[in-house]
């Protein structure tokens, strides 16, 4: 028998619940964004964010709508592996802990990943890195949006252009006023929330269900999804894997936290981030795997997970999972929004002034790109097109691409502005191929693979020796790189 999905919170309480978490994350963040006098204390959080919040923010933005609404997708069309594919995203927060202590040392005073391979690499570099970032940024932002529309019509009925619209708006509104400082102090008391939410959602569905159940109804119905070599989710398992290296090495969401952290705060807050979020996409997937014991009928199989959880634990548990996944949405739409403004003020907008921008100049361009990515984002998001991880995976095969040229840029003088652009592009083109031709769990897969074949391949052929101590000059401009002497005769000591 096939259970019907209804609202398991009434529309009211839904638009209640709406309203006291909107009006609680726009007063928090114009309370912490005081603090936000310059245009470094918004961007960055004045350089000196401790390790309590640095691993607090590590944690709430890694922890999305799409682990708490993916991973349980995952687990039910892939089975277990699925779920432990994602959890192989927390890979990429221990393989950037030690990369971010290096580049807050090779960089003390920058902003932006775009600004490090401007510097690492030229115009050549620069060029398909910034596309591939704001691409990725947008894409992700789209991803978020259409989880809380959907969020919000599946447990309270609330229709899914209006809790959109309401969830990116708060996000919008708080970060623009406060900035970094603003995301960073309500990531904390975010990641407090989701954290401990997530374990009284788990102890309660455990004494709820029993898990031979789950594992006698699978053995019967869906054996693939037990079975060990089942070959989609073994590709899906390296390749979210992968793609939560590209993702976490290029995206400005991780970079801007290493600049804010204070120095030797890095690779601790990160290192401790990724053995937090370990287990929570295993406990949401375990939601997944529930779901054809229950017999609920899943329209949408990105809501999966707060439909199970809500349908066992009635309406106390559909409130708990209102609250974690409201709180992990605006924890990543926040840090998107901050970090993504940062890449249009540092790397389009002040690239193309004929002079440096002033302070008030840079808060006023940060404040209308919020604007303008909350207005691209909700148009994008508004025709609920596709799933989650067909939206958001689109974006795989090139941020796969770009993990070669980030790790090579940042540890080895060799690498030339050849070998980083021709990676780029040639693992994009042919990733996106195979996201089209055989299916999004392959598509970052496919385009880390022949990203790093090339890259390794021109960096033969043609070699660089760059001199890292060039990355510490303050901003500097093309022509100011230009008349240094950053590299030497290759084979020079």
């Amino acid at each position: 028998m096939i259970v019907a999905a209804t609202p398991i919170l009434s529309s009211t309480a839904g638009y209640v619940m709406l309203a006291l978490f909107s009006v609680l994350w726009i007063s928090l963040g114009l309370w912490w964004g005081r603090r936000a006098k310059s245009y470094d204390g918004f961007a960055v959080a004045g350089r000196n964010v401790g390790l309590a919040l640095a691993t607090a923010t590590a944690v709430a933005t890694w922890i999305t709508s799409n682990t708490t609404m993916l991973a349980p997708q995952f687990a039910l069309q892939l089975g277990v592996w699925g779920a432990v594919a994602y959890a192989t995203a927390s890979f990429g927060l221990f393989a950037f802990a030690p990369m971010s202590g290096r580049i807050r040392k090779l960089m003390p005073n920058g902003y932006t990943a775009v600004e490090f391979v401007r510097r690492r690499y030229g115009i050549w570099g620069t060029i398909p890195f910034l596309i591939i970032s704001m691409f990725y940024a947008l894409t992700w932002l789209i991803s978020m949006s259409m989880a809380g529309g959907k969020l919000l019509n599946v447990l309270s009925g609330i229709p899914y252009e209006v809790g959109m619209t309401v969830v990116l708006s708060v996000c919008v509104l708080y970060t623009l006023f406060g900035g970094m400082y603003a995301v960073i102090g309500t990531d904390f008391i975010q990641s407090l929330i989701i954290l401990v939410g997530l374990v009284v959602v788990a102890i309660a569905v455990l004494v709820k269900i029993d898990i031979a159940d789950v594992h006698e109804k699978l053995t019967l119905d869906r054996p693939m999804l037990l079975w060990v070599l089942f070959p989609a989710a073994l590709m899906s398992l390296f390749n979210n894997m992968l793609f939560s290296f590209g993702e976490i090495f290029h995206s400005n969401v991780w970079w801007s936290r290493a600049f804010a952290m204070r120095e030797g705060v890095g690779p601790k807050a990160y290192a401790l981030g990724g053995l937090l979020w370990l287990p929570v996409p295993i406990l949401a997937g375990f939601l997944g795997l529930a779901a054809p014991t229950l017999g609920i009928g899943v329209s949408q199989p990105d809501t999966v997970g707060p439909l199970v959880a809500a349908t066992l634990l009635g309406w106390g548990g559909a409130l708990l999972v209102f609250v974690i996944v409201f709180c992990s949405l605006a924890s990543s739409i926040d840090s998107l929004l901050a970090a993504t403004s940062d890449l249009i003020v540092n790397d389009v907008i002040e690239r193309c002034s004929p002079a440096p921008l002033s302070d008030t100049a840079k808060r006023r361009y940060s404040a209308i790109s919020i604007v303008m990515l909350g207005v691209l984002s909700w148009a994008f998001a508004w025709p609920n097109l596709g799933t989650l991880a067909t939206v958001l995976f689109f974006a795989g095969p090139m941020v796969g691409s770009c993990i070669w040229p980030i790790v090579g840029g940042l540890y080895f003088r060799r690498p030339s502005a050849a070998a980083a652009c021709s990676a780029m592009v040639s693992g994009s083109i042919v990733g996106l191929a195979a996201y089209e031709m055989i299916g999004w769990f392959v598509g970052s897969l496919v385009g880390a693979a022949v990203s790093g074949v090339v890259f390794g391949l021109v960096t033969l052929l043609v070699p660089d020796n760059f001199q890292f101590s060039t990355l510490s000059t303050l901003q500097c401009d093309d022509e100011s790189l230009d008349a240094l002497d950053t590299r030497e005769p290759v084979g020079a000591s």
